[in-house]
């Protein structure tokens, strides 16, 4: 089920303005695959396209079900929706923005009430920073960690996104996978181990992808 962690209580916030643009965003596969989800249309939030998105998950798509999602800087929501939608465990999506994370959780609600999904209203590098530290309990199961801020950011502070992303990988379990979609003035080579990242361009995005190495996936333990 949705739950909300840290913030106010959603259900005590008076909107200002008309929540309703028709805007609407396509689940493309999976469980959910045709369903249409809601945005506000603010420019605040910046929805992966679906030719993108689609790409995406074609991308990671043999790594998704089973396993736990992170969707940071989630905005609508509709990356870390599709990785329910096609099997994954669960998923936590960080979200600042109040009207946005209401949204998300609106969406939820239409989609699946019961889906395992946890809406964090939260600075999402301020998360991370507690996510990562030595007694924070985290998923055992590999990881599916997905990272599309608004691309400014990229540019004001470089620095902490790639530390972020950095830490993540560092604690993350054996066989996780992680996405970050940037804009191509981004150097993907600036990210941490940067050999090990598949970088595919759909302009004017640009998704670098760090999945595990088949060779590593074909080995058995002794």
């Amino acid at each position: 089920m949705a739950k909300f962690h840290r913030g106010k209580n959603i259900d005590n916030w008076n909107r200002v303005a008309p929540e309703a643009t028709g805007n609407q965003i396509r689940i493309i596969g999976g469980t959910f695959r045709g369903r249409q989800i809601r945005w506000t249309g603010d420019l605040i939030t910046r929805p992966m396209k679906d030719n993108i998105r689609e790409a995406l998950f074609n991308l990671i798509g043999g790594w998704i079900e089973g396993r736990y999602v992170i969707d940071l800087f989630a905005g609508t929501g509709a990356i870390g929706l599709e990785a329910l939608s096609r099997g994954a465990h669960s998923a936590t999506l960080v979200e600042r923005h109040f009207p946005t994370a209401r949204i998300i959780r609106d969406n939820i609600q239409t989609l699946d009430p019961e889906l395992p999904a946890v809406i964090v209203k939260s600075d999402t590098f301020f998360w991370v920073r507690q996510f990562v530290r030595p007694d924070t309990k985290r998923p055992e199961i590999p990881w599916v960690v997905f990272c599309s801020p608004p691309w400014n950011l990229f540019h004001r502070r470089t620095d902490d996104i790639v530390n972020m992303i950095r830490q993540l990988i560092e604690v993350a379990p054996q066989d996780s996978v992680f996405v970050v979609e940037s804009d191509e003035s981004f150097n993907p080579d600036l990210l941490p181990f940067p050999e090990r990242w598949r970088v595919r361009t759909y302009r004017p995005a640009i998704l670098s992808v760090l999945r595990p190495d088949p060779v590593e996936l074909s080995e058995t333990p002794e």
